[in-house]
């Protein structure tokens, strides 16, 4: 399927983060637009914040199975994962530029051609200053 002018996708986003033996767990039923450029499969869609703003949101995938999420506005933060990886990268906040390291235990990209559909799941540990944040499990679905 050629989807380089991009596809409207139906976006179903589930976020588990365990923080201090604290567990929250969200859903989100978005809908955002799925391109591909080169053997690059770009998803795009607006995170709703609770005072009601948006954030747009990239999850970049690329053919060595790495992906990087990107999200965009006055905090912009662009988050790189490999499959048992540390990555460093960097948090750009209003207060200046935090340093935070992605170890990525589980990585998996599903994708179906028809209809365009797919799968990423990641789970990892968020660190800042070599402090453990918490354990994040996403999983991704989008159909087309």
């Amino acid at each position: 399927m050629n989807i380089k002018g991009g596809f409207p996708a139906k976006i179903k986003l589930q976020t588990k983060v365990t923080q201090n033996n604290e567990v929250e767990e969200f859903v989100f039923d978005l809908f955002g637009q799925v391109v591909q450029m080169g053997s690059t499969l770009y998803i795009r869609y607006k995170e709703v914040q609770s005072d009601g703003s948006e954030v747009p949101v990239t999850m970049k995938i690329t053919p060595d199975s790495r992906i990087q999420l990107i999200r965009s506005g006055e905090m912009r933060l662009r988050m790189k994962f490999g499959y048992r990886e540390k990555i460093e990268t960097s948090y750009k906040t209003p207060y200046g530029m935090i340093a935070i390291t992605t170890d990525t235990h589980k990585l998996h990209v599903s994708l179906k051609d028809r209809p365009f559909s797919g799968i990423v799941t990641i789970d990892y540990s968020l660190s800042m200053h070599n402090e453990k944040v918490g354990d994040y499990n996403l999983i991704l679905e989008f159909t087309t």
